[in-house]
């Protein structure tokens, strides 16, 4: 089974409760639910946030939304994605994503599942080289990966972001990587500034009434036609 873990919170330092800011007709978090869960190759979602207070609203969202909601750990998100692992006993492969970004895009969240199960590696993802967009990540782990994960990375920082253990170690880890032929890995796709939403904003007013499931492929011809678009968030990093 493979579950997909959408980490999401309301604290942002700097764009707060950006998860649940209107992104045309639904809040960020939805437009990019309803993205994902078009995958082919998942066969779960849920969306991991933690125990504080100021969360209680996007858990009150989320399952208002039927979105499956597990909270845990607020700074260790490692942690938060071992607290999901109890509920979903099934799931041998974890996607991890990040609420962040509402571009994210279901043929490159497949592609990176199908390579992972295929080579069956410890870790697969398209941010080992990339060359996609930032802002349409996605990670592949074995359980038995996350678990090792939560025994052998003890820094702060490597409790926070999850996989960066393995990037600091990745002899010690089994690896395939996602890549495509040309390099878009200079295009910035994620929210994490009020000029990323200003960017995101323009791009779904443009593509989304008249296709709402438009690809990434849509986006990036939309911006080879629009550079005035493309560098609303040029300075952004």
């Amino acid at each position: 089974m493979v579950l997909a873990v959408l980490q999401a919170r309301m604290a942002s330092s700097r764009l707060r409760g950006k998860v649940l800011r209107p992104l045309l007709d639904a809040p960020m978090i939805l437009q990019q639910w309803r993205r994902i869960t078009r995958s082919q190759t998942i066969s779960s979602f849920v969306v991991a946030t933690s125990s504080e207070p100021e969360d209680d609203i996007l858990e009150a969202f989320c399952l208002h939304h039927g979105m499956p909601v597990i909270r845990g750990a607020h700074v260790d998100v490692l942690t938060r994605f071992l607290q999901v692992l109890p509920a979903y006993p099934e799931a041998q492969h974890i996607v991890r994503l990040t609420a962040d970004c509402p571009l994210a895009d279901p043929e490159i969240i497949d592609a990176c599942v199908r390579l992972h199960l295929r080579e069956q590696p410890d870790y697969t993802s398209n941010c080992l080289a990339r060359s996609y967009p930032k802002g349409l990540d996605a990670e592949i782990m074995t359980r038995a990966t996350l678990l090792r994960l939560d025994r052998e990375a003890v820094a702060a920082d490597e409790r926070e972001h999850v996989t960066l253990y393995i990037y600091r170690h990745k002899e010690r880890f089994r690896t395939a990587s996602e890549r495509q032929a040309e390099d878009d890995s200079a295009m910035r796709w994620t929210v994490d500034t009020p000029e990323d939403f200003r960017f995101v904003e323009a791009v779904y007013r443009a593509l989304y009434p008249s296709n709402p499931d438009f690809s990434w492929r849509e986006v990036k011809r939309f911006l080879a036609q629009h550079a005035d678009i493309a560098a609303i968030n040029a300075g952004s990093s």
